[in-house]
């Protein structure tokens, strides 16, 4: 079979262990997943009820437009609704933005180390050169990547709050970096963690005055709605309508945007949601202080923590049924925030295995 050199080779993304995966493997009952940057709360009641109502319209394709989640998501932004577009989560709208410039074998994709694993991927499955600078203290190191643009460079990604690592870069810094970057570059800045930060969002302003600008974020973390898979896209007009050029039809399920656009009107629950996280990280850094360990300072929902032998005690924790994420740091494993329950049985069994 006729079959693309570049996908023979490639590895399938592997996502946190599943749950129901660890009971079939240990027979476990009682199982605690850390693994995946999930919200550990439960929808709202608001969401609950949305998606009762839109299940009585299954029968129906959704609104393949997306009106009233992309009205929402215009007051919510102030941004105008046809510089919005919406995907089936942010992975969507990440492997659509790579599909629009990225062309040729010599094209030259640029991302941090220890970046979100879904970008090496993107592009080595497009068949293009994947340009790697290394971090700065686990970070992007933003001149390293300003100095590896090359003639042959089309697109950038940039995650902030970056994953796996939970690093953070200021405003300025990558306003800084925005303007000396090549207009004909596009710069991806992903904000799937951007609710936690509770900071002004500057990154819409940028939208004007950068057009080779494009944000994406996410229902999935801080709103809760990993499940369904819902995320949108932030840019010029133009660039959306490429965009929606070559999305697939009705991307976005009616369910997801019945419950995206519930969650987004529920701001009750987005500050809960975003205090639990900020006592969580708290947390488990105070465990991880009193177990000695060393763990980056992080502004998402999880925590990369360095530990001894970390391969041996991930499996040591999946074995009293807690799911972690090993990652791509050597002796690193990231640890998603889970309740305050959670959090701490998965402390005391940390450091019963240490």
């Amino acid at each position: 079979m006729n079959i693309c050199p570049a996908i023979k080779s490639l590895k399938a993304y592997q996502g946190g262990k599943p749950i129901s995966e660890l009971q079939r493997e240990l027979g476990l009952e009682n199982i605690i997943k850390l693994a995946s940057n999930e919200s550990p709360l439960p929808v709202s009641h608001k969401v609950l009820r949305a998606i009762s109502a839109a299940a009585t319209k299954l029968n129906y394709y959704p609104d393949g437009n997306g009106f009233e989640l992309k009205s929402a998501l215009s007051k919510h932004t102030k941004m105008p609704a046809e510089c919005i577009t919406l995907g089936n989560g942010s992975n969507d709208l990440l492997e659509l933005i790579a599909r629009l410039c990225v062309c040729q074998p010599a094209d030259e994709v640029i991302f941090s180390e220890y970046a979100f694993v879904v970008y090496p991927l993107l592009t080595q499955a497009l068949g293009a050169k994947a340009v790697i600078t290394k971090t700065l203290n686990f970070g992007h190191n933003l001149e390293a990547m300003a100095a590896a643009i090359s003639a042959k460079t089309k697109l950038i990604f940039i995650a902030n709050p970056n994953n796996p690592t939970g690093t953070f870069l200021s405003d300025e810094a990558i306003y800084s970096f925005l303007s000396a970057t090549p207009k004909r570059v596009l710069v991806v800045l992903d904000q799937a963690y951007f609710e936690y930060l509770q900071i002004e969002d500057k990154a819409c302003e940028w939208l004007a005055e950068f057009d080779n600008l494009i944000i994406t974020r996410t229902f999935s973390k801080a709103y809760g709605l990993a499940g369904l898979r819902v995320g949108y896209a932030l840019s010029n007009a133009k660039l959306a309508d490429y965009l929606n050029r070559i999305r697939q039809p009705f991307n976005v399920n009616n369910i997801a945007q019945s419950a995206a656009l519930a969650a987004l009107n529920d701001k009750e629950f987005l500050q809960e949601s975003v205090a639990a996280n900020k006592n969580g990280l708290a947390q488990l850094a105070s465990g991880f202080d009193e177990l000695g360990l060393k763990y980056i300072t992080s502004f998402a929902n999880f925590i990369a923590v360095e530990i001894p032998d970390a391969a041996r005690v991930y499996q040591q924790l999946l074995a009293q049924g807690f799911i972690v994420r090993p990652v791509e740091m050597k002796n690193y494993l990231r640890i998603s925030v889970g309740t305050i329950r959670q959090n701490e049985l998965f402390l005391q069994a940390l450091k019963t295995i240490l």
